[in-house]
């Protein structure tokens, strides 16, 4: 069987699953398979498929027509150009969150708080873009926090990186002058709606906090006084819709220059906000 025809059967298979793009997850299964980089498949598709490639791709294919994330079968997904390890106990980064990125090296920072860090991409990300400055990621899943450490040693970063276990400011001390978050900010009522590879697949608690999905917007408002350095920015992902209730959050908690920022597809995703530039103004 060549490697063309194989995709073909895999493009079948995944389609009668409801996968969606399914031409895309069978090429990017294939090459795991074959050990090879994605972009090199279409240079390869008259090439007979070998028989251990073969037999590594089908539980592949299985477990991706079981709605598992292309992420968590190959254990990795790129983000900001760089390969992060991904498992189930944490949420897959995905390409609208390097709009808090783009944001966050507008302007320079040296010492980086990482609110909920799951996979550490965002911190991580911040800390090689920026090889002079430290970094503190929480979370409340020991889980999470491993895979971030792990994250950390295979990119080079744990001597500039901390790590601390729990609920937003609770383990936090000191003060920092950039403070990130990617929060669960999914409402109670919109879960039904989501995908079966995330519904089934992600952490819940990655996912939503229950109720109305601002809870964790409230928590980080209260507590970003008193870890903001004067003049510090905090910059949150958001869902689509929240933007005026989370700006109005942080309006009310006294931050300033509080604005909503645009995806790459014109959607909100980033609420950014400055502490005050002098302390008790």
């Amino acid at each position: 069987m060549s490697i063309q025809a194989a995709w073909r059967a895999a493009v079948a298979q995944l389609t009668g699953a409801g996968v969606p793009d399914p031409g895309r997850d069978a090429r990017l299964l294939i090459a795991y398979a074959l050990e090879v980089a994605p972009d090199r498949l279409p240079m390869m598709m008259q090439d007979t498929m070998p028989k251990d490639a073969l037999a590594r791709l089908a539980p592949l294919l299985a477990a991706r027509a079981a709605r598992q994330p292309v992420s968590q079968i190959t254990g990795q997904r790129l983000f900001w150009g760089r390969s992060f390890r991904v498992t189930c106990d944490v949420l897959d980064p995905r390409p609208e969150t390097e709009s808090l990125i783009a944001a966050a090296l507008s302007a320079p920072f040296s010492r980086v708080l990482d609110l909920g860090t799951g996979s550490g991409a965002i911190l991580l990300t911040l800390l090689a873009e920026r090889p002079q400055a430290t970094g503190l990621a929480t979370d409340l899943s020991p889980a999470a926090l491993a895979v971030a450490q792990d994250n950390a040693d295979k990119l080079e970063l744990r001597a500039r990186t901390a790590f601390a276990l729990g609920s937003w400011f609770a383990p936090v001390t000191g003060q920092f002058d950039l403070i990130v978050s990617n929060p669960p900010y999914i409402a109670a009522d919109e879960m039904a709606d989501l995908s079966p590879d995330v519904l089934q697949w992600e952490p819940h608690l990655a996912l939503t906090p229950g109720g109305d999905g601002l809870d964790p917007y409230r928590a980080i408002a209260a507590g970003a006084d008193a870890h903001l350095a004067p003049g510090g920015r905090l910059m949150v992902e958001i869902g689509p819709t929240q933007g005026p209730a989370v700006q109005a959050l942080f309006v009310a908690a006294g931050l300033e220059a509080v604005q909503v920022l645009p995806d790459m597809d014109g959607r909100d995703r980033v609420v950014a906000a400055h502490a005050a530039a002098e302390p008790g103004r």
